[in-house]
């Protein structure tokens, strides 16, 4: 093979590596057992039988006033952290004990990419989460 070959396969393959190492702001790292998710431009949901880690969705809002994330939240035993990044600047939406339920909704800025982020301390057992842009 030709030197100037190599060096081109070698820079595909670099370039490569670095676009799907740095698709997401966010990333995700978990265990889970019995575990359904998805995760549309504008939805997302979570349902398992026991998680542990964290779980980041990307979104996107495409009303140029804002919009609402509406969600919903329930859990049997544990303990989940929530927080949403719709401007470049992570905010906690709510914070999950055992056997608790929440429903709500959280403002969002104009247009633009929106981060859900899962993040459970320690084993969790039974939850359904679910996240849509209106």
């Amino acid at each position: 093979m030709k030197k100037g070959a190599i060096i081109l396969l070698a820079a595909v393959l670099l370039l490569s590596v670095l676009c799907l190492s740095s698709c997401s702001k966010y990333t995700s790292k978990y265990k889970a057992i019995g575990f359904v998710h998805s995760n549309s431009p504008d939805s997302s949901f979570m349902i398992f039988h026991e998680f542990e880690g964290t779980m980041a969705a990307k979104m996107k809002n495409k009303n140029e006033t804002g919009g609402q994330l509406v969600y919903s939240a329930k859990l049997e035993t544990g303990e989940i952290t929530v927080s949403c990044d719709a401007d470049g600047t992570k905010s906690e939406l709510f914070t999950i004990h055992s056997g608790e339920e929440i429903n709500s909704t959280f403002t969002l800025p104009a247009s633009g990419t929106v981060y859900v982020i899962v993040q459970t301390n320690g084993k969790c057992q039974n939850g359904d989460l679910h996240f849509d842009i209106n």
